[in-house]
């Protein structure tokens, strides 16, 4: 007796619980089994580059804030660091290490919110409620220094808004030592666990020439291998001065993707205790910075780009040498992440997708920018 089956298609999304953005993938199953996925995109596009086409330079800066609404320090960071190298200007040092602090500090709230929400999204709670109990501690810390606790905006062209409150590199540091024990008892919680580690080896495995193929970065890449941070590759601001390393896994897998970043969190709180230790005092902007309406560099363009949570963050920027850029363009590490699904997702059960997918660590705001 046969058995007549039919390919069925599913959609997943477009809605916000689902994918933590507005975020379409289009499937095609046949049983339990994924044939085909497809990513859709545009559902939340708010044309930001078109609109720092019309806006000063120093404008456009809150715009940066929300393509990565997790790591929004970062893309403040890039942007500036693009318009100063066509401005040609110097950045005072203690702006570079105030910027590295919070920098590496959203770097680690960013991948607090990814794990909690990515063992969430595969139905563990407990983790989900540590995550964030840690995460607003550093958001502490980042509130205290820019005055906002998600979307900041400190970073400027040409240094920071401001210094660092009094007593706030003393907070930076017992706020390191508390989050590094917490992430400790996550290994002890969830790394070993097997039913976790049942869920997540040997699912949505990426090999290196698959990484690069697709121009994968970051945490992503870095999973399967790939040994490759702009922090060491190509060392921007102050990274030289400082000692870490760039945690890579061979399997390639959703697990390796996993421990990558837990990985990554320690590397990071390094990174903000040597900072501490090293920042001397001075000025925090350029002196033509604090004229900061009225920047017209030369005409020109630059790329710029930088290690975000999620991996190269880069902007193009051209100057035609009036108050508003000519044209900004970015690399958003998500968009290029997501493209990955159509490929990663065919033969799989439908059963690991959420892990698959929530294993890249895609903000939607960057994917739509």
């Amino acid at each position: 007796m046969s058995i007549r089956s039919e390919q069925m298609t599913l959609n997943m999304g477009p809605q916000h619980p689902s994918t933590h953005g507005v975020f379409r993938l289009k499937l095609t199953i046949e049983g339990e089994t994924i044939k085909k996925a497809e990513p859709i995109i545009g559902y939340l596009h708010r044309g930001s580059e078109k609109l720092a086409e019309n806006l000063l330079y120093t404008q456009f800066i809150p715009y940066t804030d929300r393509l990565d609404y997790l790591n929004a320090m970062t893309n403040n960071y890039i942007y500036c660091a693009g318009v100063e190298e066509l401005l040609d200007w110097e950045i005072p040092e203690r702006a570079e290490y105030l910027r590295v602090l919070v920098v590496e500090l959203n770097r680690i709230a960013s991948h607090l919110v990814w794990w909690g929400t990515f063992l969430l999204d595969i139905g563990a709670l407990s983790p989900f409620l540590y995550a964030f109990r840690d995460r607003d501690l550093i958001l502490d810390r980042l509130n205290e220094i820019s005055g906002a606790r998600m979307t900041f905006n400190y970073i400027r062209i040409g240094g920071v808004k401001w210094d660092a409150p009094d007593g706030w590199i003393d907070n930076v540091l017992e706020t390191v030592k508390e989050v590094r024990e917490n992430i400790k008892e996550y290994d002890n919680l969830v790394t070993g666990n097997e039913i976790f580690q049942a869920r997540t080896m040997g699912v949505g495995k990426i090999t290196q020439e698959e990484a690069i193929n697709w121009g994968l970065s970051g945490p992503t890449a870095r999973g399967s291998g790939i040994k490759f941070d702009l922090r060491k590759e190509e060392p921007y601001s102050i990274y030289d001065r400082f000692d870490f390393d760039i945690p890579t896994f061979e399997e390639g897998d959703v697990y390796a993707r996993y421990k990558t970043r837990i990985a990554e969190m320690h590397e990071s709180l390094k990174i903000v205790e040597q900072a501490c230790a090293q920042i001397p005092d001075g000025e925090i902007i350029h002196k033509k910075g604090k004229r900061i309406m009225m920047i017209k560099p030369p005409a020109g363009e630059v790329y710029k780009r930088c290690e975000a949570s999620k991996g190269e963050i880069g902007v193009y920027v051209v100057s035609n040498g009036k108050t508003k850029p000519h044209r900004v363009k970015l690399r958003r590490p998500s968009f290029v992440n997501v493209q990955i699904l159509q490929e990663l997702l065919v033969d799989e059960p439908i059963a690991n997708l959420v892990a698959i997918f929530g294993s890249l660590d895609v903000v939607l705001g960057e994917v739509d920018a």
